[in-house]
């Protein structure tokens, strides 16, 4: 299915994690093409039986991992997002932002693959009388890490 969004989270610095093992899991990201992704570093919850583990990774190493997971996923997720150019989605508006008079707005919103405030966004060039809860048509023309940036389709 060419537009099913795939999406997952993962724990970079897990207590015992090898340098090799974490290797496996950024070529598994290379290889598994998802299109949302999210890491954080572990970090000791009080109560976790994951506390008692042996292995605990300095938080430096925690920290640095979860950076080289999320430069990885950026690459993924840009080239992921380039299947979009060129196609006109549907994206319900979230932001609008315009002068006092309301004349020329941009918007920001979301496609059918983005979750409200973890994922993407769409990013619409100015254009009159944008309402936030309206779904528009937008052309898009490029796509960066994270976000498509287009126009309503005409």
């Amino acid at each position: 299915c060419p537009d099913i969004t795939l999406r997952s989270t993962f724990i970079a610095g897990f207590p015992g994690e090898t340098e090799a093992e974490f290797e496996y899991l950024l070529e598994f990201l290379r290889e598994a093409q998802l299109d949302r992704v999210g890491c954080f570093a572990y970090s000791p919850v009080e109560g976790a039986a994951a506390n008692a583990l042996p292995g605990a990774l300095p938080d430096e190493v925690r920290q640095e991992r979860q950076a080289r997971f999320m430069q990885v996923q950026a690459e993924m997720s840009r080239q992921r997002l380039k299947r979009f150019v060129k196609r006109t989605l549907d994206v319900l508006v979230d932001e609008v932002h315009g002068d006092d008079e309301g004349m020329m707005v941009r918007a920001v919103g979301r496609s059918f693959a983005d979750a409200p405030e973890i994922d993407g966004r769409v990013l619409i060039r100015p254009h009159a009388s944008l309402r936030v809860g309206e779904i528009v048509r937008v052309r898009i023309t490029r796509a960066d890490d994270h976000d498509l940036h287009g126009s309503v389709a005409r």
